[in-house]
Parts: structure tokens; C-alpha cells; sequence
């Protein structure tokens, strides 16, 4: 039994037009209208506050302004490119802007994606794959330069896994695609670190007698790939930031989109990968030895850290597929109008999501879901006119884009694994010592934490702190003046 192209796929194919322009209309259309979902992330909140930082200057963050713990610190920010494009477009369009940019960056990547894979698989194993990495990858897709970065990952690997199946050196041309990268996010430096197991594959099987020539030319375009991560306002500072991240240990699994997987329920990826398994051991399907590494690898990421899943599910599939397509059945011969659509395609295609996009836009108001936002907290906070305010850590985003110096705030790697570490184990009293300390040591003079937590409730119950606000999302302590901290709260005697 083998899986080949169709006649509903032949059919299909003379209506349909070329399958990736289709998943490109199908999925904006789809994220456009589902468009505040991309807003539900408070982080996109701060990333369009520094962008708008980074356009007024007319420069990049070189030290820290938005908080006061940490002010004067050195901190940059390697997606600065991304912050820049989500800030032009909110001041173009308001909400809507980022809205459509990020539902556009997303399209376009699946459609990328769909690309790569229909050059060796038929459309409807194409279209699997497609739904596979789409269900995935939708808890992680928000207005965030993560998204802006996806199909520059995807270009990225397509033409690394191009290169190596047809036992060749890469394109000296896809080098600028990492420079966009390392300007976009941090995630540039994955790309940078799969191109020796990728080049390793080529060489494994590649004939004997062109391997010194394929490793030769396979090293120049590592080195050329590390020398275009460096074109950066940052240099190879870039690359010391990402790292940074990658160093903060014990603070990662306590940060929601880098925990560990859970299996706990059955989700996207548990049943993804069950049906993988199923089809591998129904159908014998075998891979070479460094395409089972690279997967393994990309299972481990994936496993160990929840945001993972977006790599496992993009960046998987283009490794399977020319192997897969030896197996079970390829594309099989197309028609070179499918193949290579029409500029006339392409443009009305152009015309439909531009109209779609302004008609959708004049009836439907994008803004960002701020029922876990503390609004009305930060009004009444703003009023007292307060400078050093303890604020929870998902607090933070919107601080900044209120004006509010943060505490601690979501660029994690500024304050390091130990200030976020403490930070949550004071906030939620696993260690209240460290509350008491850090209210202490930083002078606090209010406190901005969300009112179901152990925190609050404990200061609702201290000497010296007073309920000032509180609402459904956010409590407000303020400090009197004299305040002490100790172990326990005083007592009446007299109280029953």
C-alpha cells in the first residue's frame, strides 16, 4: 500500500490553483478574523511600548529605562526590527496594524511551510502536515516577534534540508535571511546551531570522494552564517543576549511557555506524536541515522519546553519529507502552471486579502483582551504618584505600557535567575522571608499584586500595610509610614 497523488488530488488541483497560495489566503483569513486572539499575550503590549522607544530615539536599548530595580543596567533587545514593524503599524492602524502583520508573518509561513513540503509530498500528506503544525504551534501564535520570525525560519531550514538532500552546499543566498533573523528575535541562534547536524547528514550521504570538498564548503557557509548573525546594532552582542536566556536555570520552568510539557491531558502534541509513532511502526517507515538524531533532538526541545512545540512542528516535517516521500509515495508530476502560478494569481489573491482585511477591519474593533489586566489598579497607583512599586512579575507588560516602572517585568534575562527566583518565591510565599526582604531591600512603597494571591493575603493581615484598592484582578498595599516586618502579624488579645 502506498500513499500517492490522487484523482481527487489531480482533480482538485486544476480548482484549486497551487496548494500554498491557498493556505496562505486560508490562514490569514483565519487569524484575521480570529484577530484579538493575537492580542490575548499582555507581552505585546511592551514590545510596541520599545518599539515606539526605539523610533522616537532614533536608536536601539542599550540599558534598561522601564524599571527601577534594574535601571541603568546593561540590557538590548535582539527582536528590536520586530518591535519597530508592531509599532509603525499601531501608529498606522491602531490595534489593527499588529493584528494583520502578525496573521500576514503567519500565513506566510505556513504557506512557506506547505511549499518545501509539496515539492516531495502529494497535497493531501502536505495538508496533514500542514493541519499537524497548525495545531501545535496556535497556542504560541500572538502578536510577539516570534511570529515575525517563522517564516524566516522556515526559509531557513527549507533551504538547509534542500541542500543536504541533494548532497550539496547550501545557497551562499540564504545568508541575508540571517541577518533578518537575528534582527527579528533571538530564536536566530537555533538556526545557527542545526546547520552542523544538517551539513553532518549531507556528508553521511554524500560519495566519499566529495566530502573534503562538501565539508570545505559546508564550513564556509557555517562561518558565513555566524558572520551574518553578528549584522546586528548589537554586533555578537546578540549572541551573548540569547545565551543569557538560555542560562537563567532553575527561573525557566517557572515561566509559563517554558515549562516542560505535560501530558497530564491529552493535547496536540501527545496525539501528534501517538499518531506518528502509529504510522511509523504500520507502515516500517525508516529514516537516516542523522535525520533520527536531528529528530530526536527536535522531540527533546519540544518535551523539555512548551514553546518548543512551534520547532518540533515546522521545523520536524521538512526533515521527514524527501525520506518519507521514498516511502509511502511522493508528489508525483505536476503541471507547470500549478507549479509556478501566474503573476495574475498572485495578484488577485493580493487584491482578496486587502479588501477582506479593509472590510473586516471597518466592522470588527481589534484591541487587546485586558480582562487580566489590572486597568483600573494601575489608574488609582498612577495617582499616588509612587516610584518604587512590587508588582507581579505578569504585571509587568502592562506597567510599561502605562508608564509605570516595573519591579520585575517579562524581559526575564535583565534580572537574572536569581532576582526572578526570589521574586516568585516571595510572591507566592513559598519563601515569605523573601517577601519581607525584598520589600526591604528595594524601599517598596506599594504593592501591585494580583488579589488571589498568597502575597496579598498576607499583607492584607501585616502591620504597617494598607488595602488602599482591590478589585477582581488586582490588589493595592500601601506602605504607612514606619512600617516594620515581622514573622508574624501583631494580634489583639482581646480579639475572639
Amino acid at each position: 500500500m502506498t500513499i500517492s497523488v490522487s484523482h481527487a488530488d489531480e482533480g482538485a488541483r486544476g480548482l484549486r490553483g497551487p496548494l500554498p497560495l491557498w493556505v496562505l489566503l486560508s490562514i490569514y483569513a483565519l487569524f484575521v478574523v480570529a484577530g484579538n486572539r493575537l492580542l490575548i499575550d499582555p507581552d505585546t503590549l511592551w514590545q510596541v511600548t520599545i518599539g515606539q522607544w526605539i523610533i522616537d530615539h532614533r536608536a536601539v536599548p542599550q540599558v534598561d529605562v522601564y524599571s527601577f530595580t534594574m535601571r541603568g543596567e546593561p540590557w538590548i533587545s535582539t527582536q528590536w526590527l520586530a518591535q519597530v514593524i508592531y509599532a509603525k503599524a499601531f501608529a498606522l492602524a491602531g490595534w489593527t496594524g499588529p493584528v494583520v502583520v502578525a496573521a500576514f508573518a503567519i500565513a506566510v509561513t505556513f504557506a512557506l511551510f506547505a511549499r518545501s513540503l509539496s515539492r516531495d509530498l502529494s497535497d493531501s500528506t502536505t495538508l496533514v502536515f500542514v493541519a499537524a503544525a497548525l495545531a501545535l504551534t496556535a497556542p504560541h501564535l500572538f502578536a510577539r516577534p516570534h511570529v515575525l520570525a517563522m517564516p524566516v525560519m522556515v526559509a531557513w531550514i527549507a533551504g538547509l534540508v534542500a541542500a543536504a538532500d541533494r548532497h550539496e552546499p547550501p545557497s551562499f543566498w540564504l545568508l541575508p535571511l540571517m541577518a533578518l533573523w537575528a534582527n527579528l528575535h533571538g530564536g536566530f541562534v537555533f538556526g545557527l546551531m542545526i546547520v552542523a547536524p544538517i551539513a553532518l547528514d549531507a556528508l553521511v550521504s554524500a560519495a566519499k570522494t566529495e566530502r573534503r570538498w562538501l565539508l570545505l564548503r559546508w564550513a564556509m557557509f557555517g562561518l558565513g552564517a555566524l558572520l551574518a548573525a553578528c549584522c546586528t546594532p548589537y554586533g555578537w552582542n546578540s549572541l551573548l543576549a540569547s545565551q543569557k536566556i538560555l542560562a537563567l536555570g532553575s527561573a525557566l520552568p517557572l515561566i509559563m511557555e517554558w515549562k516542560p510539557a505535560d501530558f497530564g491531558h491529552l493535547g496536540p502534541l501527545e496525539l501528534c506524536l501517538l499518531l506518528g509513532i502509529g504510522l511509523a511502526l504500520y507502515r516500517g517507515v525508516t529514516l537516516p541515522p542523522m535525520r533520527i538524531v536531528i529528530l530526536l533532538g527536535l522531540l527533546h526541545m519540544a518535551l523539555a519546553q512548551g514553546r518548543a512545540a512551534e520547532i518540533l512542528a515546522l521545523v520536524a516535517p521538512l526533515i521527514l519529507a524527501a525520506p518519507l516521500a521514498r516511502q509511502i509515495g511522493g508528489a508525483g508530476a505536476r503541471d507547470a502552471a500549478a507549479a509556478f502560478p501566474r503573476g495574475t494569481l498572485i495578484a488577485a489573491l493580493a487584491l482578496v486579502m486587502a479588501a477582506g482585511t479593509f472590510a473586516y477591519a471597518a466592522v470588527h474593533r481589534f484591541e487587546p483582551n485586558m480582562r487580566g489586566a489590572p486597568v483600573a489598579a494601575v489608574t488609582e497607583l498612577k495617582k499616588l504618584n509612587l516610584a518604587r512599586v512590587f508588582n507581579d512579575y505578569d504585571f509587568g507588560g502592562y506597567l510599561i505600557y502605562r508608564g509605570v516602572r516595573t519591579f520585575i517585568d517579562g524581559r526575564t534575562e535583565l534580572y537574572g535567575e536569581k532576582f526572578f527566583v526570589d521574586h516568585n518565591a516571595a510572591s507566592g510565599l513559598m519563601e515569605p522571608d523573601n517577601l519581607f526582604r525584598l520589600l526591604d531591600q528595594y524601599d517598596i512603597q506599594a504593592t501591585l499584586m494580583r488579589t488571589q494571591s498568597a502575597a496579598t493575603k498576607l499583607l492584607d493581615h501585616m502591620d504597617g500595610w494598607q488595602n488602599i484598592y482591590s478589585d477582581d484582578i488586582a490588589t493595592i498595599h500601601l506602605r504607612k509610614a514606619g512600617a516594620t516586618h515581622t514573622r508574624e502579624p501583631a494580634i489583639d488579645p482581646e480579639a475572639n
